[in-house]
């Protein structure tokens, strides 16, 4: 950040990139961003008196700016940003200029992995803020522990979700790792899964020798030539970090007994649900006692944690029928999803599911299928795009004729009010509705509670 006064963001209103903004103003730099559309980011950090632009034009990169950042999703024909490239020295995208910031850090710590990396950087959130760490936070989804996406601290530890689409977290300048696993996902970018195995094994070569690595026993990358300290965890005693004597409460909760190389270090307690946050803990664990965090205050704070927004978030009841809102889109979580749903008290069960780009849902077709197949009723809607263009070549109608083939009772409706009017109709007291997937699904859960 040598030389930089100005930094002026193309698509400031995105989750991460508002975040990033305000972590800048706060540390003293002019900040100024351009966004299409209005938003509580864009407003929150105009009340800060950061400079909003409403229209992406070439007028808006003027000659005082020292660094243009830009987010994946604007287009290489965006005028503003061939403004930019034509006349600002430093021009970078989002990944490069997170990994910029995190050399201002002495211990930049990364949460990477194909699922679960926001709900795992929101526990270690919780945990590091409860034992007085003050870390700066950035995370991809709302965290009641900080009251958003952000959270600025002081400048040693920094703690950030790492993707890797696109090999984002390639550019990052990582202390800390955590690879929670590595399935197949992002296969418009990615070849195969070796080729996805490569980037998350080039991701843990990026530590450096006085750092601390801690992944998945069952899921983990090539880590032959990792220079720093690695630690496992897993559901045995073959890796380090392992859970024994797991239980579930009535709301799907775990509590379990925590070993470390054969030592027991005591039994905690989660507030979030599934098994898998069980693995996601662990690796928390492992972070936390290389910071030197006592067991005590994991015991304290992960109780107390809540989970991200639409991470299996309880949305509210109507009838007496409860609705949850779920991020899941991809057929792994969907699986973890829904075995939760299993332990989570109800009659019927009720999934609506939006698939999340036309070329996940082509790639992972049967495995939606059988991801859905075995669980109560399906209603499907239309694939929400993202950044994607519609091919011709895929439907939702696809998935919902594999599940009617294996018996599943399956529904596709188009309409999001038309959704509600027939759970409304269909649904019993006690019976449960999960809203799914990773796009705007969750206005479903609204219309019914009348939001």
């Amino acid at each position: 950040m040598t030389n930089v006064k100005r930094i002026h963001f193309i698509g400031i209103g995105g989750i991460s990139m508002s975040g990033l903004a305000e972590i800048m103003h706060h540390r003293g730099f002019e900040v100024s961003g351009s966004d299409m559309r209005a938003s509580e980011e864009t407003r929150h950090l105009e009340s800060l008196g950061v400079t909003i632009m409403p229209t992406h034009s070439r007028s808006n990169i003027t000659p005082d700016i020292d660094l243009v950042v830009y987010t994946a999703a604007i287009a290489d024909d965006n005028p503003e940003l061939i403004q930019a490239k034509d006349t600002i020295n430093k021009v970078e995208t989002r990944a490069q200029f997170l990994g910029s910031i995190m050399k201002m850090y002495d211990c930049p710590i990364c949460v990477a992995g194909t699922h679960g990396k926001t709900t795992t950087t929101s526990m270690l959130a919780n945990v590091l803020l409860g034992a007085d760490k003050n870390p700066t936070i950035t995370v991809g989804g709302i965290v009641e522990a900080i009251s958003g996406n952000i959270h600025i601290g002081g400048h040693e530890i920094f703690l950030t979700e790492a993707c890797e689409y696109h090999n984002s977290f390639l550019d990052f300048n990582p202390k800390i790792g955590i690879i929670l696993n590595v399935e197949a996902d992002h296969m418009d970018f990615f070849k195969d899964l070796d080729d996805i195995r490569n980037s998350f094994t080039k991701f843990s070569n990026l530590l450096p020798s006085d750092g601390f690595l801690v992944i998945n026993k069952n899921s983990a990358p090539n880590t032959a030539d990792v220079k720093c300290c690695i630690e496992t965890f897993g559901l045995d005693d073959s890796a380090n970090w392992y859970a024994t004597n797991v239980s579930f409460n009535d709301k799907a909760c775990a509590t379990f007994t925590v070993n470390y190389n054969g030592t027991v270090l005591g039994e905690l307690t989660i507030g979030v649900t599934g098994s898998h946050n069980v693995l996601n803990a662990l690796s928390v664990c492992a972070v936390a006692n290389f910071l030197k965090v006592p067991f005590s205050v994991l015991q304290e704070y992960l109780v107390d944690f809540s989970g991200a927004k639409r991470r299996f978030e309880y949305k509210g009841c109507i009838h007496n029928v409860t609705i949850i809102d779920d991020y899941a889109h991809h057929p792994t979580e969907i699986k973890a999803t829904l075995e939760t749903a299993k332990k989570y008290p109800h009659k019927n069960l009720y999934v609506v599911f939006q698939p999340h780009t036309y070329t996940r849902t082509k790639a992972f077709l049967n495995e939606f299928a059988q991801a859905l197949g075995t669980y109560g009723h399906i209603i499907l809607t239309d694939i929400y795009a993202a950044r994607e263009k519609n091919p011709g070549d895929i439907h939702s109608k696809d998935i919902e004729k594999l599940l009617a083939e294996g018996g599943t009772d399956v529904t596709y409706i188009d309409s999001f009010d038309e959704i509600a009017d027939y759970l409304l109709l269909t649904c019993n007291p006690d019976d449960l509705i999960i809203t799914m997937g990773a796009g705007n699904i969750n206005q479903v859960a609204d219309i019914l509670l009348g939001k």
